[in-house]
Formats: C-alpha cells, sequence, structure tokens
C-alpha cells in the first residue's frame, strides 16, 4: 500500500504553518532571543508570544494560497528553497535579504559548489526533501466552494483575533524591539527571501533599463614637469579579507611577512561599501559612494576603469574569482578558466598565482605606454578557505579542512582563514616583485584593497552578507595596502611622512577608491575629487587636513 494522507485543507494549512513556525524559523528565534538577552528585563509573556505571532501570520498567508491546483506545487517550491535558507541562517547566520538573493544569482558553479558539504546535504533531505515529499503525498481534502470559502474564514479569523490578542498586551514591546532590530525581520521564513527575490526579479528584469550615461568625458592625460616616464598600475583587487588579521593594522599573527621588505604602507581604518562582492565591487569602482549607491545607475553609467581608459591609459582586468560584477564590461578583461593545464588550478578553483604570468604579459604589451592592470583575487573566499591556498603555504596549523565551517574549532577556523591572508601577503610581494623589474623605464606602484571582510564565528556569524546596518566590524573593515616606486614618490613628488601619517589616522572608505586610482594614473578630469584621493595632500609637499 502507498503512503497516502487524507488530510483537510484548513489542517494542512495549519500543519504547514506549525512546520514552518517550529523548524525553519529556528534561526529567527535564535537570533531575537540574543536581542532580548541584552535587554534588562523583558516580560516573560512577550517572549512566549512571539513564536504564536508568527504562527499566526503565517496561517493567514498560507491560507490565502492553500487552493487547489496551487497550493501543492507552491508549499513544494517554498518548503524546498526554505530549507536552504534555514540551513544558511542557522550554520553561518546568513539572511537572504536583497543583497543576498543579488549575489548568489551572480555566483558561478565552482563558487556554489564550495557551500555544498554533509551537514547541508543532511539538513536539506531531513527539512527540505522529506517534508515536501509527504505533501506530495498528501491528499488535501478542499469542501465545496461555500463551505470552504467560510473554514478558510474561520481560520484565518482565528489568526486575526489571535494577532490582536498579543497586540492589545505587548504592541509596545513588539514596537520597541522591531523599529530598534529591523534585520530581525529578514531572518523570517519564508516572507523575507520571497519578497527580497520579488523585488530583485522585477528591478533586473521588468524595469525599463536607465539611459546609459557617459562620465569624465573631459578625462585626458595630467602633463606635470616633473614626470619624465610613463607609469604602470596595479589594482590587486582582494576577496574577503578582514583588515584585522593583518599584521601592519596590528594583529599579534604575522600574517604578512612576504612584504615586510618591501615598504607597504598599511591604510588602517578603511570601511567597506557594501559586505558582498555584487555590491561592493560595483560600487567600489563608481563615483557614487557608498551613501547614494544605486545599482541600477552603477551598471548604466561609466565607472572609474572607464574614466581612466578614457584618459589614454591602457587598461586591462584579470579575473580569478569568477567575474566583475559588471565593472570590467567595457575594458579588455581576461578571466582565468579553472580548467587551465597547471598544478595552479584543479578544475574548481586556481590558486591566485596563476594571475602572475597574464601580468608578466599584459606589462610586457606597455610599450612605454601608461599602463594600469586590475588583479581580481579569489584571495580570502570562503567557506572552503583551505583550497585557497597550496599545501606550502600551511603557515597555521591545525587547519579547517573542510566547507562546514561551523563544526570545525575556533583555532582550525582562524589559522585556515590566517592562511589565505599570508598567501594573499605572498602574492603582493610577487606583483611588488614584477614592478620592481619595470621600475628602471616605469613610475610603478599597486594598491590593494578587498571588497569586504568575513566574520569567522563571532557572535554566532560566519562568512559575509550581513545587512550593512548591522553588519559586524570584521565584514564592514577592510585592509589596503600601498607600494610606490622610488621613481614614482620622486617624480610625483610624494611626500612619504605625510601619506604615512594619513594611512595611520585617518578614517576612510572605499568611496576614495575610484579618486584614488585617477590620481595613481594621472587622469585629470572634472569628476576627480582631490579631497576623495588617499594621495592627493600629499603630492608636492601639501599635507592634508587630519584634523
Amino acid at each position: 500500500m502507498s503512503l497516502r494522507f487524507n488530510v483537510k485543507s484548513q489542517y494542512f494549512t495549519l500543519l504547514l504553518a506549525s512546520y514552518f513556525t517550529v523548524i525553519l524559523n529556528y534561526p529567527f528565534f535564535r537570533e531575537s532571543w540574543k536581542v532580548l538577552g541584552k535587554i534588562d528585563q523583558v516580560k516573560a509573556g512577550f517572549i512566549v508570544s512571539i513564536p504564536f505571532f508568527v504562527l499566526f501570520a503565517l496561517i493567514i498567508l498560507f491560507s490565502l494560497f492553500t487552493i487547489k491546483y496551487i497550493s501543492k506545487p507552491l508549499f513544494i517550491f517554498l518548503t524546498v528553497s526554505s530549507s536552504l535558507v534555514f540551513y544558511a541562517g542557522l550554520a553561518y547566520g546568513v539572511v537572504f535579504d536583497y543583497g543576498m538573493i543579488q549575489n548568489s544569482s551572480q555566483t558561478n558553479l565552482s563558487e556554489a559548489s564550495s557551500y555544498l558539504n554533509a551537514s547541508l546535504v543532511i539538513s536539506f533531505i531531513l527539512t527540505g526533501v522529506v517534508p515536501a515529499f509527504l505533501i506530495t503525498r498528501t491528499n488535501i481534502i478542499y469542501r465545496p466552494l461555500f463551505k470552504e470559502v467560510l473554514s478558510k474564514t474561520a481560520l484565518m479569523g482565528l489568526s486575526v483575533l489571535g494577532l490582536l490578542i498579543i497586540a492589545s498586551f505587548y504592541y509596545q514591546d513588539y514596537a520597541s524591539i522591531g523599529r530598534n532590530n529591523k534585520y530581525l525581520q529578514k531572518y523570517i521564513v519564508p516572507t523575507q527571501y520571497v519578497w527580497s527575490g520579488y523585488k530583485y526579479l522585477k528591478k533586473n528584469y521588468f524595469t525599463t533599463p536607465l539611459v546609459y550615461q557617459q562620465l569624465g568625458l573631459d578625462a585626458k592625460k595630467a602633463v606635470a614637469a616633473t614626470v619624465t616616464r610613463p607609469q604602470i598600475t596595479v589594482m590587486a583587487l582582494g576577496e574577503t579579507a578582514r583588515a584585522m588579521n593583518y599584521r601592519y593594522n596590528g594583529y599579534s599573527r604575522d600574517t604578512n611577512p612576504f612584504t615586510a621588505s618591501d615598504d607597504l604602507i598599511s591604510f588602517r581604518q578603511v570601511s567597506s561599501c557594501g559586505t558582498a562582492t555584487a555590491v561592493s565591487v560595483p560600487c567600489m569602482f563608481s563615483f557614487m559612494g557608498r551613501s547614494d549607491y544605486d545599482e541600477n545607475r552603477a551598471a548604466n553609467q561609466d565607472n572609474v576603469l572607464d574614466v581612466i581608459q578614457r584618459g589614454s591609459v591602457n587598461v586591462q582586468w584579470i579575473d580569478n574569482d569568477g567575474g566583475c560584477k559588471g565593472v570590467c564590461g567595457r575594458v579588455p578583461t581576461l578571466n582565468i578558466s579553472i580548467k587551465t593545464d597547471s598544478p595552479l588550478c584543479d578544475g574548481e578553483y586556481c590558486f591566485d598565482e596563476i594571475l602572475l604570468p597574464e601580468l608578466e604579459k599584459a606589462l610586457a604589451k606597455a610599450n612605454g605606454k601608461d599602463t594600469m592592470v586590475v588583479l581580481h583575487l579569489i584571495g580570502s573566499h570562503g567557506p572552503t578557505y583551505y583550497r585557497r591556498y597550496p599545501a606550502s603555504h600551511r603557515r597555521f596549523t591545525p587547519d579547517c579542512q573542510r566547507s562546514d565551517i561551523q563544526n570545525c574549532t575556533q583555532e582550525e577556523l582562524v589559522n585556515t582563514y590566517d592562511n589565505t591572508i599570508a598567501y594573499t601577503d605572498y602574492m603582493l610581494s610577487r606583483i611588488v616583485s614584477v614592478l620592481k623589474s619595470y621600475s628602471d623605464r616605469y613610475n610603478t606602484s599597486m594598491l590593494y584593497m578587498s571588497d569586504h571582510g568575513e566574520s569567522l564565528g563571532e557572535n554566532g556569524l560566519y562568512l559575509h552578507g550581513t545587512p550593512y546596518a548591522v553588519a559586524p566590524k570584521e565584514q564592514t573593515h577592510v585592509p589596503a595596502l600601498l607600494w610606490l616606486s622610488p621613481n614614482y614618490v620622486k617624480e610625483n613628488q610624494i611626500d612619504m611622512t605625510c601619506v604615512r601619517k594619513t594611512a595611520e589616522s585617518k578614517q576612510l572608505s572605499q568611496d576614495y577608491l575610484s579618486h584614488s586610482l585617477l590620481g595613481l594614473t594621472k587622469v585629470a578630469t572634472s569628476v576627480y575629487k582631490p579631497e576623495l584621493d588617499f594621495l592627493s595632500g600629499c603630492r608636492a609637499g601639501l599635507a592634508p587636513d587630519l584634523t
């Protein structure tokens, strides 16, 4: 006899809403308990009412869609997708708001596969596949139309009454905590990720595109009597590196051993534009700044690479992290293939050293012309940190050789992450070495900056993508390192004491990147804002205002 269940529609709605409340919304309750734990006096009744509030709300919502021919496919999809969202929140503290939906939609297969592990598979089977199977085996009994509407109205009415009773006793508590902790609603399943997915689809596929806007049409090479050589600029775009794990910034471990003799300058107080690559990268290369950033506008106007290229500088983007998020769309681009026949590639990822031969090739084609190369590193991309560095670079052990990082010890996790930082440092030292070999013919410089940071279990959070308003500093405080050749310093009349003072004490952000790149490449344009250039006040002996 095949497994079958006969369930009246209103009971089906109640059972499904109860499952979503008790199981799939556990991450929401966990985050709520954290908030309530920080409040001196919390009413016990208010705490007890929260699960019932969610239950009543889901009953009302699910009742609207418990309709013949619609309910089964819809709720199977919601259950399966909610299972994945549940695991992300449970294991990593990740919420699927608009930014995470956007980031996920731009993730390639190899990156997505890094999240696959036994814990995820088991969780998906138990909380997604099994309940979805049970739904397929359920015969939902619908009464004649009038009785069906009547019973559904009664169930929704009782739920509304329940919400009103809760509100009559604890409205002020909900209003206060909800107003001060708006991020909590992002954990509620399935409403938040469904709404975010709808907004993403509407904005990207059902909205009339903006008219493309060119910027910096007046861009030209700035002429200075003291500069006699062409320039080579390398922008190393890091991935998921957080500033606090850099020895340059006071970290107790030596995670920067390879560049120690290269006289790099660390800008110690730089904040990111976002907490995910899909936001940070387009934002940091735009001219908008974080407060005014709009992804639709950014996708339909020039960024700093377009303006630099317009200023007679040869620009090339070389990518080892799966794409440039639209930033490199109008400049020559090389995406490193994960299928490259090299000991540095395994068919899913390539170590960042794979970028070095391509950098050499790009610079060999400079032929005395001003050149800028952007190297997009895979850097410290998680959760498979252990796959970001070769075995020869396992400086800190034991490390975490798995993707379900929440099941590693904190020591193993930090060791693995620090190995990625040290390997990136090795990469930067190799880039500087290449630039030094050109310094007799060019003024050379390198700027390294990560797109966003990373959480390593602090406050129960892992990875990144936390909404910026509540994101911890681990995800928003990013490293920025600068190297200038002696000839660059001399011919551009850079006051290095001033630069070091700026780097040590000034609060900066990724808003500065585009204008700093214009300054480094010596491209003059009306969109350039000197007050947002790392070096503007340190040229020709002029010191910036650091008050």
